[in-house]
């Protein structure tokens, strides 16, 4: 399955782009049912959203205000595969849907609109905030439809890493600040403390945990395998930059022994004996309780358990973010530029009764108005506008950082992942941003310690200990794991045998014997090939061409 993503967004799946032509209504033949008064929209998601307002916060109450639209929304706790097929199957649909990774589903049973005449007619913001990407859009070569209307942030400057090796404040700071550049290094740092601090709080200190949760697995223990390697976020594959060819990026050498040195990690007790049985909530619980010295995670997966943290005043067990690899000879491509990603965002289905609502409502939220209502809130409410500049004052800015349910009471940030958004760093017409981060708002959201920290290691941010952007060229065909494998085909079925293996093989060759490893491993890769992986590979290969050729000067 974000994302991550990619830094928030984001998160993992094995997805790809289409090259079928859906049979969705076209959107010119469409009309409005109640074209003008308050309606009611239904929405599905198929990621959790803790933050969930019921449009009744002070900020979706002006959204309802200026659209006439209520959201009655759903939001999935698994990914969203099993209830979008069921509404494949079914062929009743939301009004509007957040799919993931499961457009392909919905694109090829007919469910969703060509958004194309809709959004020219009607979404002028849209199309302002796309601007040069809007032809990202398009399905595919030979689909140019619009289904999916893309809502990863716009022109993003990334200040914050969104991937790595986490390891407690108060394991660095009692270990005299030690260098964590590779796996050996975060191994003894965990290690040297256990010994010498067994319990925390009178519970068993734990060394690394991990999460194996469903499709959960792909972001704390496979992906991790790739980025300590030197692979970019690609889901489960790796994409070779100059001939793009795709290969399950597990079934490369260099991981392998990524996945060995987890089975040392086992073997020596400093693995939590719970990372593969243990559900996500249980995860979190665990580490809100301060006696996790590392993780190895995306910053939105473990983001409530810091702030839990952060809230219950243990900032020393909060974690900092480390740019680890298995040797110094690779480089965690943290920051690597993907370009602009289409494919994950919503889409209007055809059932909608009111698509030309439901469109206004998302160009709304795209509009400038809305932006900045998204971002700094109600003007005199959240801030106050001084010599011209919107000035959000230290007490707010304290609740924003401190205040775990912020998000929700004061509906901030609630629907922005509904709609395409201006990334950090991008200025309104009155020259400031319309986000609030900025790397000076960041280091002062940073708590005392975190600081301190950084300020051992010569840093002002976490960003600054990763290899940065321009260490790395462009990724042409942006990220694969945001591409969409077309449903039901031979290509499918094979990625999810792949799957299925993986998520039975890969913590077996953890948790085996070290003696063990290389004949469970071999069983793995037996495994993989008699399922079909490098015919599937083949195909792969030659949708990430397509791609690019679709993308070519975008």
């Amino acid at each position: 399955m974000n994302i991550f993503l990619r830094n928030g967004l984001i998160f993992t799946s094995i997805l790809l782009i289409a090259g079928v032509t859906g049979c969705s209504k076209d959107s010119a033949n469409v009309e409005d049912e109640d074209p003008d008064g308050d309606i009611t929209l239904s929405l599905f998601g198929a990621d959790m959203h803790s933050q969930w307002d019921n449009m009744d916060s002070p900020v979706s109450q002006i959204v309802k205000e200026e659209t006439g639209v209520t959201l009655n929304a759903e939001f999935d706790v698994n990914g969203g595969d099993q209830k979008i097929s069921l509404m494949a199957a079914s062929g009743d649909y939301p009004d509007l849907i957040l799919p993931k990774g499961n457009a392909s589903t919905l694109v090829d049973s007919g469910a969703l609109l060509d958004l194309t005449n809709l959004i020219d007619e009607h979404a002028p913001n849209l199309k302002k905030i796309y601007g040069d990407y809007y032809d990202r859009l398009k399905w595919s070569n030979e689909d140019e439809s619009i289904y999916i209307l893309a809502t990863p942030p716009v022109d993003q400057t990334y200040w914050q890493p969104g991937t790595g090796f986490m390891l407690q404040h108060d394991v660095v700071e009692e270990l005299g600040y030690p260098d964590i550049r590779t796996v050996q290094d975060f191994e003894d740092a965990i290690k040297e403390y256990k010994d010498k601090n067994p319990t925390i709080d009178g519970q068993p200190t734990i060394g690394l945990s991990l999460l194996a949760d469903d499709w959960r697995i792909m972001i704390s223990t496979t992906d991790p395998a790739a980025f300590a390697t030197g692979s970019t976020g690609d889901g489960e594959f790796y994409v070779d930059p100059e001939t793009y060819e795709a290969k399950l990026h597990y079934r490369r050498s260099e991981e392998k022994d990524y996945f060995r040195w987890l089975n040392h990690m086992n073997d020596i007790d400093l693995l939590d004996p719970e990372s593969f049985v243990q559900k996500y909530d249980q995860y979190l619980a665990k580490i809100s309780s301060g006696r996790i010295l590392g993780l190895i995670d995306s910053d939105w997966q473990v983001g409530e358990a810091q702030r839990s943290l952060r809230e219950a005043g243990m900032e020393g067990r909060m974690h900092g973010m480390y740019p680890v690899t298995l040797t110094e000879d690779f480089k965690h491509p943290n920051f690597q530029d993907t370009g602009y990603l289409g494919g994950w965002g919503i889409g209007i289905s055809v059932d909608c009764e009111n698509p030309v609502r439901a469109i206004k409502f998302l160009d709304y939220l795209a509009s400038d108005e809305a932006q900045i209502l998204q971002n700094w809130g109600i003007e005199g409410e959240h801030y106050t506008i001084e010599d011209g500049k919107r000035v959000i004052s230290e007490e707010e800015m304290d609740e924003r950082d401190n205040n775990a349910n912020y998000q929700k009471q004061t509906g901030i940030g609630v629907l922005k992942g509904f709609a395409p958004a201006y990334g950090d760093g991008v200025e309104d017409s009155t020259g400031q941003t319309y986000t609030i981060a900025s790397p000076e708002q960041i280091k002062d959201s940073y708590t005392d310690k975190e600081k301190e920290v950084l300020g051992e290691y010569g840093a002002e941010l976490w960003k600054d200990l990763y290899p940065q952007e321009d260490e790395f060229p462009a990724k042409p065909w942006g990220a694969a794991y945001n591409m969409a494998v077309p449903s039901g085909s031979s290509l499918e079925l094979t990625l999810q045998r792949c799957l299925d293996i993986m998520k039975r093989k890969i913590p077996e060759a953890i948790l085996a014997d070290p003696n063990d490893f290389d004949k469970v491993w071999d069983e793995f890769m037996t495994e993989l090939e008699g399922a079909g992986v490098e015919e599937a590979e083949k195909e792969y290969t030659e949708l990430i061409k397509s791609r690019v050729e679709l993308w070519g000067g975008s």
